[in-house]
């Protein structure tokens, strides 16, 4: 009984070996300093940042396991969250099941250790801007150092070298209306951009070796 109240009041669940996990839902569209509709399912955050430092520093959390089903969303917030999740020390583990798409990837390989459910999906695509934006030069060199930032970041945490990031980014034979790629579970491990496929087994066993 109390294990369940902990899922329900804190996220936290115990191993049968008494390991305490924080689980972090990362879900819906990433929100920036923009707040989306009432009726849209966000992660936000100005809430989830100092919740990271907070279980970083609760030494009873011992590995902190991120769920990750999104579209993606704001470029600057979901890298400020992909940057401190990769900053901690704890163990920290990602499981994409659903989506993981956009700045959603960048977010699926900060954690030191990364599963995909067999039917979900990543998609890489270019850096996309909502709203009025001014035809110069100078836009589209802010757009390419953008996109460089995530490049850079996705390459550094995984097995994926730039290039290949680039090429998928930019494919025109897969999404109907747009340029990128989809990665559909042992796709997204074939390439080096997640560490395994599996599910939450997989998962928690993998954890109690971390720990």
């Amino acid at each position: 009984m109390k294990e369940k109240d902990d899922i329900e009041e804190y996220g936290q669940i115990t191993t049968s070996n008494n390991h305490k996990i924080q689980v972090v839902s990362i879900i819906g569209e990433i929100e920036g300093h923009e707040c989306l509709p009432a009726t849209s399912k966000t992660t936000k955050y100005e809430h989830i940042l100092p919740q990271l430092v907070s279980w970083e520093m609760n030494d009873e959390i011992e590995a902190i396991l991120f769920v990750i089903n999104t579209v993606g969303g704001d470029v600057a917030a979901g890298l400020a969250i992909a940057e401190m999740i990769n900053s901690m020390k704890k163990p920290t583990v990602s499981l994409v099941i659903g989506d993981s798409h956009s700045i959603g990837v960048p977010l699926a390989v900060a954690a030191k250790y990364s599963f995909i459910a067999p039917s979900a999906t990543m998609i890489i695509h270019p850096v996309r801007m909502n709203g009025l934006i001014i035809g110069a030069p100078q836009t589209y060199d802010y757009f390419k150092m953008i996109q460089d930032r995530i490049v850079k970041f996705i390459s550094k945490h995984s097995k994926i070298q730039q290039k290949e990031i680039e090429k998928m980014m930019f494919n025109k034979g897969v999404l109907t209306k747009d340029l990128g790629t989809i990665l559909v579970g042992e796709d997204a491990v074939e390439k080096g951009l997640i560490n395994e496929v599996g599910g939450l087994k997989e998962v928690i066993e993998h954890i109690e070796k971390m720990i």
